[in-house]
């Protein structure tokens, strides 16, 4: 899906690491929530509370999930990650996501 109808937008970003990771909350009418961002190069280490799909849009990565070796996530791929854990990622070059809280 390349657009999103019938949403409202947070006007406050979240900002993260100094600038380096940003996102903006997209709530859709059912209540679901996502957010839309832009991770610059780096390394981040993020927690989650509800589980969580990310797609990546544009741009290069590495996560290691707890307990997992280091693998790489390119543009068009996704990966989730379980509720109530952390994950580490490596951002080889300027990437765009979508993130969606699954729980």
């Amino acid at each position: 899906m390349s657009q999103f109808n019938d949403v409202s937008i947070t006007r406050e970003a979240n900002i993260y690491f100094d600038g380096k990771v940003t996102s903006r909350a997209v709530h859709f009418p059912d209540g679901t929530k996502k957010t839309l961002g832009i991770m610059l190069p780096g390394d981040y280490e993020f927690s989650t509370e509800a589980k969580e799909l990310m797609e990546i849009l544009s741009g290069d990565l590495e996560i290691q999930r707890v307990g997992e070796e280091w693998r790489k996530v390119s543009a068009g791929e996704s990966f989730e990650v379980p509720a109530n854990s952390s994950f580490k990622l490596k951002i080889i070059e300027v990437t765009d996501y979508c993130c969606s809280y699954l729980d």
